[in-house]
């Protein structure tokens, strides 16, 4: 009998982590894939030949026959002097000199691989902390049932069918498809051999900074970790830096890193600051004229060619001519997507402390400039982003559709009413349900047509609705009254010899710039952001006067009255625009009680009410202009791809 010296070692550290997982009430042993899944489910697996599969995911046994030869880790558990131990330390003496060659045989579920040939050689290269092991491995596919779990998994497995790559876990849904963006990919595009071995190398030097860092501390992935790193400083930036290089950016964004961990990552900001209410260090600090605060606005269409920026601009020239000569703002353009962060560099080094970029398309340029400059302040128009060191800004628009929809609804006499939508993206989703709830509540039987300007354009959204007999129909958004395209904005009532605008809900951006360059001014955006380690979304809506509604003469006086009346109350705050309990396209019930949303529900809201007739769309039907949106801050639907036949 050998001297068993190695499976000394092993076994201690086993039965260390045997005593552990039982003082946590947690099953010390390795779990048993028959007790998972139905055994006979294995026969009809799919054998995908050998494969390298990483160690990390091998996971438990097949059966339960040697379940208690191991903690839950692979390290043995059975004593010193048996066949058991003399065999292991045989096979690690082997490992020492030649290696283990022969493939092990698994069984894939999950993402995770139960073994059913080899436990023992999977024990020693736990061991010995192995990266991956040859196995011959055979894949049961899990029923489609519309889960979470299952769906991610089958995400993974049209990424890995392209790819090949089998190591990298990402765990929120669309990542895949995030991380293939972030690499300039497209979804079935085949990865060649050498794009394989370099993502490889990529992922290797990142994940030996980060485990260096403390990252196996957090609860998030590895790959959750470099997705997010890429998002900042980009694919090919990763692929040409060293070990060192990826560390030292890895020490400036950890926070941002830290921050995929919380599961509350957002906090909103729903009013702004006291305005008479200074910040603690503006009141110590000594008095002294102060500085005049120079603010850029960073557009990526010119104002005059967009509807959206034109309004921002009023906006900044609002703020401008209230705030006088406290503050210095300034226009900087950028058409080229490739030079976003040059501009925002440019705006930085003209003494820029204050930036807004107005587009979410802008939002990865904008982080990667926070991050290199954290003594300017960036901010993002966008929503429901969860990103420390850029603040996004946007309205509670859902306020203001709430009362179209009423409108609407008391004006219709058919029971249908249309509505066109820009981007399956965070609030719009809350626009389009509050607007239909609204004219359910004032016409119980109502339905809403739903169409996208971003899958065919806004002229043939409104075609497809009045070639159903559509005529009250609520478009995409503006503050100001065009006479030349008014059938694409507001609330309208359209036939074919002309279109009658009703009513438009506004965007205020004047007062909202106003309110924030103040609050940058008396310093009180820093003290919000020193006061928390999450990521800062300001969501203002109509008791801010940044969202409103205007009236055009063709609405009655009664009508007038009628949305006043539900616009003063939600200003007070006696108007509830979400008050459950409320129904969901497939029948779900949101609330079982009456009580309001909260605004986090709110805000990543990814259903459609059950009076709304339509669909959100998939990433493929988009144009290009919507799916860079959704790259950037579209819901989790909107990212999807049809089925995926395995």
């Amino acid at each position: 009998m050998p001297q068993e010296l190695y499976y000394r070692e092993a076994l201690k550290l086993g039965k260390k982590e045997y005593r552990s997982a039982a003082a946590e009430n947690i099953n010390p042993y390795l779990p048993v894939l028959d007790e998972i899944v139905p055994p006979e489910k294995a026969l009809t697996g799919i054998r995908l030949g050998v494969v390298q599969i990483p160690m990390m995911f091998v996971v438990g046994t097949k059966t339960g026959g040697r379940v208690n030869a191991f903690s839950k880790s692979f390290l043995p558990l059975l004593e010193e002097g048996t066949e058991f131990a003399d065999k292991w330390e045989a096979l690690y003496r082997s490992h020492l000199s030649e290696g283990i060659r022969d493939p092990i045989k698994v069984y894939e579920y999950l993402n995770r691989y139960y073994v059913e040939e080899g436990n023992k050689r999977v024990s020693v290269l736990k061991y010995c902390r192995a990266y991956s092991v040859a196995a011959e491995v055979i894949r049961i596919l899990p029923e489609r049932d519309g889960s979470e779990e299952v769906e991610k998994y089958f995400e993974y497995l049209e990424f890995n069918r392209y790819s090949k790559i089998n190591f990298i876990e990402l765990t929120k849904r669309g990542s895949y498809r995030e991380l293939m963006r972030a690499m300039g990919k497209s979804y079935g595009e085949w990865w060649s051999i050498e794009e394989q071995r370099r993502f490889s190398g990529a992922y290797y030097l990142f994940e030996q900074a980060y485990t260096a860092l403390g990252g196996s501390k957090l609860k998030i992935t590895v790959g959750d970790a470099m997705l997010n790193y890429m998002e900042i400083y980009g694919y090919s930036s990763l692929q040409n830096a060293g070990s060192a290089e990826i560390r030292m950016n890895l020490k400036k964004i950890w926070e941002e890193i830290a921050l995929e961990d919380e599961k509350d990552a957002i906090e909103l900001k729903t009013e702004p600051a006291d305005e008479k209410m200074q910040s603690v260090l503006s009141m110590v600090l000594p008095k002294a004229k102060p500085a005049v605060l120079k603010a850029a606005f960073v557009y990526d269409v010119p104002p005059e060619k967009s509807g959206w920026v034109s309004d921002h601009e009023s906006g900044r020239q609002y703020a401008q001519t209230v705030l006088g000569n406290k503050a210095e703002t300034s226009v900087y353009l950028c058409e080229d997507e490739n030079r976003q962060y040059e501009v925002l560099e440019k705006a930085i080094s003209d003494g820029n402390k204050l930036i807004f970029t107005t587009s979410p398309r802008m939002l990865q340029a904008s982080l990667r400039a926070a991050v290199s400059y954290p003594e300017t302040i960036i901010m993002n128009c966008s929503l429901n982003i969860s990103h420390r060191y850029v603040r996004t800004y946007y309205t509670r628009m859902y306020e203001a559709k709430f009362i179209l929809g009423a409108l609407a609804g008391t004006l219709t006499t058919s029971g249908r009413l249309g509505y066109v939508c820009d981007y399956p993206i965070y609030g719009q989703i809350a626009g389009i349900n509050a607007f239909a709830l609204g004219a359910q509540m004032a016409h119980p039987g109502t339905k809403v047509y739903l169409e996208w300007s971003s899958v065919k354009g806004v002229e043939e959204a409104a075609r497809l609705l009045r070639a159903k007999h559509i005529h009250l129909i609520s478009s995409q958004d503006t503050a100001r009254f065009r006479e030349d395209t008014r059938s694409s904005f507001g609330l309208s009532h359209i036939t074919n010899e002309k279109a009658e605008l009703l009513a438009v809900p506004v965007w205020k951006w004047g007062v909202y710039y106003e309110k924030i360059i103040r609050s940058a001014l008396d310093k009180t955006i820093k003290s919000e952001y020193v006061n928390t380690n999450r990521a800062l979304n300001y969501y203002w809506g109509m008791s801010a006067g940044v969202v409103d509604i205007e009236y055009a003469p063709a609405l009655p006086l009664p009508s007038r009255r009628y949305a006043d009346f539900f616009r003063n109350s939600i200003i007070s705050g006696a108007g509830k625009p979400f008050l459950t309990p409320f129904y969901t396209q497939s029948g779900e019930v949101i609330g079982a009680r009456q009580h309001e949303l909260s605004l986090e529900q709110i805000l990543r809201m990814d259903f459609l009410v059950e009076n709304v007739i339509g669909d959100i769309p998939c990433y493929e039907e988009l144009t290009p202009k919507g799916q860079k949106t959704v790259d950037m801050v579209g819901i989790g639907q909107a990212k999807q791809k049809s089925e995926i036949v395995e």
